[in-house]
């Protein structure tokens, strides 16, 4: 009784201890709902019948699009929003244009890793690790960079010329959350003593920054 006993728990583990994992598919596909009020992890599947090739298709990281913001790049998301044929395949893409001089500020990717590879031009891109240190490189066409899931990274167009990149994520909705708008666009507002102290600037100097980074109405 005590091998046997040995043997059931082992399976047991080896089972449950593995219940983590993404579960196979249970269907081909299972093209989103976009439209569907039902709440889930995820998008509820559209009727088999009514889907076709236009599900899984997106045209709009071919061309480039000229960044008009104050931080002079702009993102193109190619996720389960745009594509509904994503859905339940654990991929994405976008593209971010950027102006000279452009950055897309630091913020993180709760749900994914990043793989960013360069269509043109010149940039410093980096990353911090939760002990705080900086792993950052210059890359330039043609070369790729990772930005592990969850951590808060950036890049900036260091060139004279507008710069492109194409990333790809191993979520179909990643997800984004901008550290500046996150903290000081909070909608209720954090207090501004939280960020004050935090930031250790005085209280006026929030409330300058929230006022820049309200959104716009």
């Amino acid at each position: 009784m005590g091998a046997f006993r040995s043997i059931f728990l082992i399976t047991f583990a080896l089972v449950f201890g593995s219940s983590h994992a993404d579960p196979d598919f249970l269907q081909d596909i299972c093209v989103a709902d976009l439209s569907s009020g039902v709440k889930m992890n995820g998008f509820p599947c559209k009727n088999p019948k009514t889907i076709g090739a236009d599900d899984f298709f997106f045209a709009g990281l071919a061309q480039s699009s000229i960044p008009n913001n104050t931080v002079g790049s702009l993102v193109t998301a190619a996720n389960v929003e745009k594509i509904p044929g994503l859905n339940t395949l654990g991929v994405s893409m976008s593209r971010i244009d950027y102006a000279p001089g452009g950055v897309n500020p630091p913020h993180t990717h709760p749900r994914a890793t990043e793989i960013v590879f360069v269509l043109e031009g010149e940039l410093e891109v980096g990353f911090l690790t939760t002990s705080n240190k900086l792993i950052s490189k210059v890359i330039k066409k043609g070369e790729i960079f990772v930005f592990p899931k969850g951590l808060v990274h950036f890049q900036k167009n260091i060139g004279w010329t507008p710069a492109a990149v194409v990333t790809a994520f191993n979520s179909q909705f990643p997800g984004t959350q901008s550290i500046a708008a996150t903290l000081f666009a909070a909608s209720p507002t954090i207090l501004t003593d939280v960020l004050s102290k935090a930031f250790q600037i005085n209280t006026s100097e929030v409330e300058k920054i929230k006022l820049k980074l309200k959104p716009k109405k």
